[in-house]
This record gives C-alpha cells, sequence and structure tokens, in this order.
C-alpha cells in the first residue's frame, strides 16, 4: 500500500509500540516521525517492504538508540533496548514478524485519557498520538494558535512523564470508569467534526474508534459507539447543500452511504447480542431509527426517556421533547423545553424556535432563532437559521419541517 495509507492505519501503532518499549512519548514520536521520513526517501526507490509496520517500528527503534547513545541520558533505558546489539543495530530488514510486533494502542489510549490530564489535553493528545494528525491540524480545529496547542500537548507529555502516569490498561475495577472517558473522548472527537466542518475530525474519530473495536471486540459500548458514528456520518453527503444545512427530513436519501449503515447495524446487532445496554448502544439504536422511514417516534421517545434516566443529560431531555413533539403536538414538546437550563446550548434554541414556530407563536419564534443564530459556530447553520428567520415573517412563511440535522 502507499506510504501515506500505511501512515493512515499504522501511526497509532507504530508509536504504541514505541511508547511501551521507550516509555517516553516524545521521544518515540521523534523516532517515528523519522522512521516514516526514511520510509517516504527509500520506499519509492527499494520498493515497499514486506512487512511495512515491522520495518517501521525497527527503523524507529534503531534510531532511538542511537539518539539514546548521542545524549548519553536514560543510560540505563540504552542498556535495556540495546542488550542484544552488541554487533550493532538490527537492520530494518531484519523485520520482525506481524504475531511479535505488540500492538499497545489500547495501553495508549488509556494513557492519553488519564483522568489527571484536562478534558481538552485528552481529547489533543489522543489525536495526535492516535490519530497521527499534525499539531497544526489540531489547533486549527480547535480553533487555537498553533503557540498554544503546542505547548498544551508538550506540557501534557511532561506530566506523563514526571507524575509518573502509568502506560497501562487500568485495573479491572477501574476499567469502566475510564473506558466512559475513553469513549467520550472519541464521541468529542466526532462531534466536533460533525458540527465543525474544519479538519476532518468525524473521520479520525471513526478511525479510532475501529481501532478500538479491533483492540476490545467483546465490549459492548466499544461496539455501539462505532455503530452510532457511522450511522450519523453515512448522511454527511446530504447534511449540507448550496452552503446550508439541510434537515434530516428534506435529506436526499439516495446520497447516504449505505454500505456504511449496513455495517453500522451489523455493529449495533453485535452490541445488543453482548445483553448490556449503556448509552452509546441506546444512541445508536436511536440513530438507527432516525434512518427508518417512517419514524416510529413512540419508540424514539421510549429510548430517550431510558437514555435520560441513564445520563441525567438535559440535551437528552431536549431531544426527548422533539419526539413527543410528533407524537402529541409541539406545547407537549415545550413542556418539557421549559424545564431545562440550556441558556448556552445554540441547538435548545433552535429546537425551541421551531417548536413555537408550529404551535403558532412567531414573535417568540423569532427571538429564539435570533438567539440560536448568536451561537451558531458554523456559516452552514449561521445560514439555516438566517432562514428560519426570514420565514417566521408572513410573507414568505412556509410549512415547517423537522429540526433533526
Amino acid at each position: 500500500m502507499a506510504l501515506d495509507a500505511v501512515f493512515r492505519d499504522q501511526w497509532g501503532r507504530v508509536l504504541a509500540t514505541l511508547v511501551g518499549i521507550l516509555g517516553d512519548i516524545e521521544l518515540a514520536e521523534d523516532a517515528a516521525a523519522e522512521a516514516f521520513a526514511i520510509a517516504a526517501e527509500r520506499w519509492p526507490r527499494d520498493g515497499e517492504p514486506a512487512n511495512p509496520t515491522g520495518w517501521l517500528i525497527t527503523t524507529a527503534r534503531n534510531r532511538a538508540i542511537d539518539h539514546l547513545r548521542r545524549q548519553q541520558v536514560l543510560a540505563d533505558k540504552t542498556k535495556l533496548l540495546a542488550r542484544d546489539l552488541e554487533a550493532g543495530p538490527r537492520p530494518p530488514e531484519a523485520l520482525m514478524d506481524d504475531a511479535t510486533i505488540p500492538d499497545e494502542r489500547l495501553e495508549l489510549i488509556f494513557t492519553c485519557c488519564h483522568p489527571a490530564l484536562a478534558l481538552e489535553t485528552q481529547v489533543a493528545l489522543t489525536l495526535r498520538t492516535l490519530g497521527g494528525l499534525s499539531t497544526d491540524e489540531i489547533a486549527l480545529a480547535f480553533l487555537v494558535p498553533f503557540e498554544t496547542m503546542s505547548k498544551r500537548l508538550t506540557r501534557a507529555k511532561h506530566k506523563i512523564r514526571h507524575a509518573g502516569i502509568p502506560f497501562a490498561v487500568p485495573p479491572d475495577h477501574q476499567l469502566p470508569d475510564r473506558l466512559a472517558a475513553v469513549l467520550a473522548v472519541v464521541y468529542l472527537i466526532f462531534n466536533q467534526g460533525w458540527g465543525g466542518g474544519r479538519v476532518d475530525l468525524a473521520a479520525e474519530a471513526i478511525h479510532l474508534g475501529r481501532a478500538l473495536a479491533d483492540l476490545m471486540p467483546d465490549e459492548a459500548e466499544v461496539l455501539a459507539l462505532l455503530a452510532l458514528m457511522l450511522l450519523h456520518d453515512a448522511r454527511k453527503a446530504a447534511r449540507l447543500r448550496d452552503g446550508q444545512v439541510v434537515p434530516l427530513d428534506d435529506q436526499d436519501r439516495t446520497l447516504w452511504d449505505t454500505r456504511q449503515i449496513d455495517e453500522g447495524r451489523a455493529l449495533l446487532q453485535r452490541a445488543m447480542a453482548r445483553g448490556r445496554t449503556g448509552p452509546y448502544l441506546v444512541q445508536a439504536a436511536i440513530a438507527d431509527l432516525h434512518l427508518q422511514e417512517p419514524r416510529d417516534w413512540r419508540q424514539i421517545a421510549a429510548l430517550y426517556g431510558m437514555l435520560a434516566r441513564q445520563t441525567g443529560s438535559p440535551i437528552v431531555e431536549m431531544n426527548r421533547a422533539i419526539a413527543v413533539a410528533e407524537i402529541d403536538g409541539p406545547v407537549a414538546g415545550l413542556a418539557i423545553l421549559d424545564r431545562l437550563d440550556l441558556d448556552h446550548y445554540r441547538y435548545f434554541h433552535s429546537t425551541r424556535a421551531e417548536l413555537l414556530r408550529r404551535a403558532g407563536r412567531d414573535g417568540e419564534a423569532q427571538h429564539a432563532y435570533r438567539r440560536a443564530l448568536d451561537l451558531a459556530q458554523t456559516e452552514p447553520e449561521q445560514r439555516f437559521l438566517a432562514g428560519r428567520l426570514a420565514e417566521t415573517t408572513p410573507s414568505v412563511r412556509r410549512e415547517p419541517r423537522g429540526t433533526s440535522t
């Protein structure tokens, strides 16, 4: 395969293996980057090796040993790494078999998502180490200067090193809480990409989700999260038209990725077969119901009720209100919304505006649309809301559509 494909698929595994060997994320990153640079020079000339991953790990390992020797630091690590290299470093052509290469991505993602690190740092570090995004790309995705993101990542790596944060999967009694944190980080990355549209973070989150599902194939919530992301992402090509957000009811279903939907549904079935109903499984089931025509709003409302009990989230209650409005009318939905404290959340105001408009309360709907427009973060969302706001004027009013996008 081409080097860029190897980088995309194997960066996380190469880096995780090196961190497991070296115990230092920064040194492992430098060595991995150098190995990929050497590959970019040699492979077009000499051909791709039989085992690209083994070649990259061996090359990076040898470069790290050379670096440690030159620096004359961490002598104990140098001895440990070089104990079988008295005759000189192994050439990269002495490939490790795939079966002999430890896959330590799971340890690395739990390290990146350690509770001692701030959430924004967990997200950035996960994208850098497991996703292989550059510091420039991560800074662009989160709208911060390069220098700010660079310092944030450097501080995180130093904290891992100096605070003794273990490079390991947590013990069994800690695993459920820590796994929930890992899944939350991956889903946060997906949502940033789903709503942002800058660097394709949604694709990066799916890539991370696939890695987790490969590493933890019996964890229902891991499978369900990947299913959830795939079912949402399958509609990507239909979500925008002429630079404006298209609601679900107005989307061209021929643009949906049916193979991705099928894959998401198969993963959902695998998750359900595990017999544990966690929040990601419920959300994936709801996402699947939204793709069906006609939609079963009563079942959707019931699942949102279950999810609200699991999470205590007011955003979940907001989504339940949408389903209730489809069953019992906009006033019933508004009765739920009016109990929620979500003034900071742009989708709360756009949802409330839609229900107010359906209830014939145009003046209040205009106020809610303006508030949503103030909070909107992307141009497609702003165009959509501006259009909805204009439609509340009687001379241009049209029949309302659904709010889901």
